[in-house]
């Protein structure tokens, strides 16, 4: 496969299970120096162990700890050159109004402010040294219809807006920032939800689409919303010109 990302050190939050670990896999499979971080010690240690990783247990919802996995990771791996910032809750049970605050703000924690500090952590570094990317990991989530689960479709919709808003504060430095919906995977934090026969997304996409990103091929789509199994990454890259112009691959109001 192309896209070999040799020399490159990545950081994957929400490494340790689901999407994020897929997506560690597949940047350490093309050459990439990976470090694993996520809550569960268990998890990341396995994972790292794997892939011949940095295994980090972190919570991204706390300052200190952020700050401390930035570091250990260019200190053990080398400058950051790929944050895939992918680590994420699901919903809260019950209605808004049966739930707990703690619980429901909680989901907010992790999927925004999570985004949030762990770019801001990155970003100073990427910036001195003149180069650098981050991958979003938003979802359809945040926009389609018919949801009636609060927590999760609001801290989506957040991170969405987050992710273009950021891609364009960026846009005249060498960092860019990246918006991705991996599809419906079957993970721990789906497959309770979702019947045997909803229109799962091959697990393999997502991975896939932050490797190529990782290259830096598709470096004029920044801030564009891409799905890892409705767009064709390969389509995008030759029609990103076409795309900017007339802001396509954009979550928009339409009147």
């Amino acid at each position: 496969m192309a896209d070999g990302l040799a020399g490159q050190v990545a950081l994957v939050t929400g490494g340790g299970r689901g999407i994020g670990e897929r997506i560690a896999r597949e940047l350490a499979s093309a050459g990439a120096r990976v470090a694993v971080a996520a809550r569960t010690r268990e998890q990341v240690d396995e994972v790292a162990g794997e892939i011949g990783g940095l295994a980090l247990e972190v919570d991204v919802t706390d300052r200190a700890a952020v700050e401390r996995m930035v570091a250990e990771t260019e200190r053990e791996l080398g400058p950051i050159d790929l944050l895939a910032a992918n680590a994420g809750i699901g919903n809260v049970a019950g209605s808004l109004w049966e739930s707990e605050p703690e619980k429901w703000w909680r989901v907010l924690e992790v999927n925004v402010l999570g985004v949030y500090l762990s770019c801001r952590a990155v970003i100073p570094g990427m910036l001195e040294r003149g180069a650098g990317r981050i991958v979003i990991t938003g979802s359809g989530a945040g926009y389609l219809p018919g949801a009636s689960s609060t927590a999760y479709t609001s801290s989506k919709a957040a991170a969405n807006r987050l992710a273009e808003t950021l891609a364009n504060d960026l846009r005249e430095t060498p960092v860019r920032v990246f918006l991705i919906s991996p599809g419906l995977v079957r993970t721990e934090m789906t497959d309770d939800h979702f019947p045997d026969d909803a229109p799962w997304t091959p697990p393999e996409l997502a991975p896939r689409l932050v490797r190529v990103l990782a290259s830096g091929r598709a470096d004029e789509l920044a801030g564009r919303y891409i799905h890892a199994e409705h767009d064709d990454i390969e389509d995008l890259i030759r029609r990103a010109g076409e795309i900017r112009e007339n802001d396509l691959n954009a979550i928009r109001l339409q009147r």
